[in-house]
């Protein structure tokens, strides 16, 4: 069961960063759910860069840092396309 809340909570993360990035009405479910697991991923390393910790669990500062870090790759794929 873990793996299918973990499955929710990215794609929780990729829909509320492709509404900030203003591209949600061009993303699709499974591109939020991608989007919002990497996310994390990435939210997660940076933060660790700075010494705090990333994606702990099911909890609101996680989800902070997994949006965060959804739209920095939602906004590097921006700029990758350009």
């Amino acid at each position: 069961m873990g793996w299918l809340l973990w499955i929710i909570f990215g794609a929780f993360a990729g829909w509320i960063a492709s509404i900030i990035m203003g591209k949600n009405k061009k993303m699709g479910a499974i591109a939020n759910i991608v989007v919002g697991i990497a996310g994390a991923f990435i939210g997660g390393w940076i933060m660790n860069q700075f010494g705090a910790q990333g994606v702990t669990g099911f909890n609101l500062p996680s989800l902070l840092v997994a949006i965060g870090g959804a739209v920095v790759l939602l906004f590097l794929v921006g700029l990758i396309r350009r």
